[in-house]
């Protein structure tokens, strides 16, 4: 299958993702998005409030991804539904396969997958998934309206959806693992919900299995100190207890943690030149909407100098037809600057040679790929292939390599 060719492709709608995509297409760089879910937006799209991203004091978390995605379009990026199934790598040249044998190439990718919802096996979470068990309440907020839920979790997200989740309910339980008044959220979020009429917390506590007769009857929840059982009359049961990184797809790829998260450095790139990951899926330690969006600014711009670094190097050396002199230098140098000003003199174009300055600050990739550690370097190269390569090169080495 002919695949199609973008500059930049990147994996994931999220608000990670999207912002990548904004700062890539405004740099003009051909950019796809690949989506496997029918709405874009990622993780924030399935919450309902959004009070934390900045200078957007009243909004809510789906019209933000909204207003991310419409800024993309703005700047020409293209958005697919397609989930990814393979990435396979050929120096400058990246190939993305999905699961429906779509292939597209491109010079650079960031990977922006996100996370899924932890699911914790428990007897019944399975059986009743869609029938009660649910791991979003946007989603399934109005399928309740009424009557009586169950959360399992205290962390921000676990508190902020119970609070969105008593728009439409009747009575909600929070089921928390901690002694009584200590939960993992930001004390705003606690407050919140120990002031709201219709949450009431189970402490101390695991939810040990969900029973019914074809939908959620109830939940059977553990006192961790005492061990005794008790059980809640219920309709349904959110939980939001973490989220697993969508990385199955990239063994062998990228490197990942033993958790399964993507090892970055801090401008968001993988161990694969030309290959970032942003957001969620990354291993870090704060996860939210705003340095989602700024990991996706950073690989934007780092994936942009890669690919002018690549195309350059590719265009200018891999593909010359004759032998080519790079002087790997800086202008902050003296030394650089006075051995190119000699090479300059030496007019090598007349003797058969390409002449290239690199300088090293701007050029990283390149100068890390050919070892310079110390500057001036002068390398002479055939093809892909290193025929000399002289630090500090004296008049007679200069000579010698020509």
């Amino acid at each position: 299958m002919m695949s199609e060719k973008y500059d930049l492709i990147i994996i994931g709608g999220g608000p990670a993702g999207i912002a990548a995509a904004i700062y890539g297409s405004r740099s003009r760089l051909k950019t796809l998005v690949l989506e496997a879910k029918r709405k874009t937006g990622g993780q924030p799209a399935t919450y309902h409030d959004m009070e934390n991203y900045p200078g957007v004091p009243e909004t809510t978390a789906s019209e933000l991804m909204d207003n991310f995605k419409t800024h993309a379009e703005k700047f020409k990026a293209e958005f697919k539904r397609g989930q990814v199934a393979k990435i396979e790598t050929d120096g400058f040249k990246k190939l993305v396969k999905t699961k429906k044998e779509e292939v597209y190439e491109a010079k650079s990718v960031i990977i922006a997958t996100g996370a899924e919802p932890r699911k914790l096996g428990i007897k019944g979470e399975e059986e009743f998934k869609g029938k009660g068990v649910s791991y979003c309440a946007t989603c399934d907020a109005d399928l309740f309206t009424d009557l009586d839920i169950v959360v399992v979790g205290n962390g921000n997200s676990a508190v902020e959806e119970a609070i969105y989740l008593t728009k439409f309910v009747n009575k909600l339980t929070m089921i928390v693992i901690h002694d009584e008044g200590v939960m993992d959220a930001e004390k705003i979020l606690q407050e919140q919900a120990m002031e709201n009429e219709k949450i009431d917390f189970v402490w101390n506590s695991t939810l040990e299995e969900i029973k019914g007769e074809g939908l959620v009857e109830k939940a059977v929840v553990k006192n961790i100190k005492t061990g005794q059982k008790s059980e809640i009359d219920c309709n349904g049961v959110f939980f939001f207890v973490g989220r697993v990184p969508s990385t199955d797809f990239l063994e062998g790829v990228v490197d990942l943690t033993e958790h399964g998260y993507i090892k970055t450095t801090k401008q968001m790139e993988t161990n694969q030149p030309g290959i970032y990951a942003v957001g969620d899926v990354r291993d870090k330690v704060v996860r939210q909407v705003i340095t989602a969006a700024g990991d996706g600014a950073t690989a934007a711009v780092m994936a942009q100098g890669y690919i002018e670094e690549e195309d350059y190097w590719q265009n200018n050396v891999l593909q010359a037809d004759k032998e080519v002199i790079v002087a790997f230098w800086s202008v902050t140098d003296q030394a650089s600057i006075d051995l190119v000003a000699k090479l300059e003199n030496m007019d090598l174009e007349a003797k058969g040679y390409k002449f290239l300055k690199i300088d090293t600050y701007k050029n990283r990739l390149i100068s890390d790929r050919y070892q310079i550690e110390e500057i001036p370097t002068v390398m002479k190269l055939k093809g892909s292939k290193v025929a000399e390569k002289v630090v500090a090169p004296t008049e007679k080495e200069l000579k010698n390599i020509f």
